[in-house]
């Protein structure tokens, strides 16, 4: 029970990754502040947090919206008094059709035999295309940062953990350039902030996931070729994806632990990023 006594509030909470973050907090003794868009995956999360054993604030926020995440905040603080771990989780990921198309042609220039040419991706988007990454990847990272420090920096401790992405550190995301740049831009905002506030004993730190085992991946895969499986597969040295519990393991020692960690990033990718 590392956490016990500590209040943890996770974005993006509902599906996937958020949600087993969650509960692996609650696992270590920790109150849980989550927040989603989806309410009803909100509260499946929610259901599996207090089967548990912890206590769990569930409430809806865009984070997007700084008054949104401002209000959410205050919320936590009337329940909990304060949060002590802050896991930016929320993030847009790309799925739609358009973007399923891209990660196939690219996973294929990368892996089979073909002449080099332009792939034509940045140049065709759009600025929705670009435009549509920055709010929720980007803007929402730095107004719950900004709100969590509001609590952290008066009592002098605090952990941030932003979970970033290979596709800020290299172009593993080519088919997605929006998604990449807004994944740096998190990478970049750890640091700078890392460096702002370590002194207050405040220690923040990303985990740069690799490709994660979550419902919009296996519907990718369920909707694949085995060519465009076997694609994907080629380029992980591991030959498969991460599971949700290997990447929350990374966010509990980031939250749980004793470190010297300021500023870093985990790379958790299978081999991918070397």
């Amino acid at each position: 029970m590392q956490l016990q006594g500590k209040v943890v509030l996770v974005t993006g909470a509902g599906l996937g990754l958020g949600g087993t973050i969650a509960q692996a907090m609650a696992r270590q003794g920790a109150s849980l502040v989550i927040c989603d868009v989806n309410l009803e995956a909100l509260h499946t999360t929610q259901a599996a947090v207090q089967a548990l054993g912890a206590d769990c604030l569930a409430l809806e926020c865009d984070v997007s919206s700084s008054t949104a995440v401002d209000n959410m905040f205050a919320l936590a603080g009337e329940r909990f008094g304060t949060v002590d771990v802050l896991v930016n989780n929320a993030a847009r990921i790309p799925n739609s059709p358009t973007e399923t198309e891209r990660r196939n042609l690219h996973y294929a220039y990368m892996t089979t035999p073909m002449p080099r040419q332009a792939l034509g991706i940045v140049a065709s988007l759009s600025d929705e295309d670009w435009l549509k990454w920055w709010g929720v990847n980007m803007h929402g990272v730095f107004y719950c940062t900004r709100a969590a420090l509001r609590f952290m920096q008066p009592q002098k401790s605090g952990r941030i953990i932003n979970i970033a992405s290979i596709a800020g550190l290299g172009a593993g995301s080519t088919h997605s350039p929006g998604y990449s740049a807004t994944k740096a831009g998190v990478i970049s905002l750890t640091q700078t902030t890392a460096l702002d506030v370590a002194g207050a004993n405040i220690y923040v730190n990303a985990i740069a996931c690799g490709g994660v085992l979550t419902p919009p991946f296996e519907s990718y895969l369920a909707s694949a070729s085995e060519d465009q499986k076997n694609s994907l597969y080629q380029m992980v040295p591991s030959g498969r994806l991460g599971r949700p519990e290997e990447y929350a393991n990374v966010a509990v020692f980031l939250a749980a632990q004793d470190h010297y960690l300021v500023g870093q990033v985990i790379s958790p990718n299978g081999g991918y990023v070397i």
